[in-house]
């Protein structure tokens, strides 16, 4: 390659165009996300295709997302290793209520802490099994909390800067609480091959998410569907 001082001007200038370009299309975070990535093998993405298959009607060669959609979760677990290590293995175990439908384990592809320190469990379109009927479409955010542990200030302020970016990566529409997933199912989002296969949700509450999306009004994102 030509060192800069020997390009001609003109083509100096296109070459910063291109960069400048390059960098315009890649959004970067403004903000730290560390790299925590739970297992994903052969026979995870198995589990998930078969998920994508079975359970949303959609055959793919890779278990990736279009994502239209975040969903914001709580643990109900205090602790962030804890969390890790349910999450991390490929199948599920302990949990009746979901090993019927599959043995692909729960994830999300982020994770926040406490403090607000965010966790990537997954690459943001890798697919994780987090919410009936919308998987497909959604990047989950877990939060380390719960009923007991009420969400800090520290973890709706860390939301609000990993939405942010993930609606400039990608076309993000919706932002919900877990415990509005229901209110998709008269939509064409909707996708769940089991009319059955539900489960209660409460999860992070109405009143984390009237905070969080007053602080994102300025996205213009589409209201909740009414119920």
């Amino acid at each position: 390659m030509k060192p800069f001082s020997k390009i001609a001007p003109s083509h100096l200038y296109s070459l910063l165009i291109l960069i400048l370009l390059g960098l315009a299309c890649s959004p970067k975070p403004t903000f730290t996300i560390v790299e925590k990535p739970i297992t994903w093998n052969e026979e995870r993405e198995r589990l998930s295709l078969l998920y994508l298959k079975d359970r949303h009607g959609m055959e793919q060669e890779k278990a990736i997302i279009d994502p239209k959609m975040v969903v914001v979760h709580w643990t109900a677990i205090d602790n962030i290793e804890v969390t890790f290590d349910v999450f991390d293995p490929p199948t599920l175990g302990g949990r009746a209520d979901l090993t019927g439908a599959s043995n692909l384990n729960v994830s999300s592809q982020f994770l926040i802490d406490r403090d607000g320190t965010i966790y990537r469990l997954l690459p943001d379109n890798y697919f994780a099994r987090h919410c009936i009927g919308l998987n497909y479409t959604a990047i989950g955010i877990e939060n380390i909390g719960g009923s007991d542990w009420p969400l800090t200030n520290a973890q709706l302020k860390a939301n609000e800067e990993l939405i942010r970016y993930l609606r400039r990566k990608y076309e993000i529409e919706y932002v919900i609480g877990h415990h509005e997933y229901r209110q998709f199912e008269s939509t064409d989002l909707w996708k769940e091959a089991d009319p059955n296969y539900r489960t209660e949700k409460t999860d992070p509450g109405p009143k984390f998410m009237e905070k969080l999306r007053k602080n994102l009004e300025d996205l213009g994102l589409k209201p909740m569907p009414a119920q």
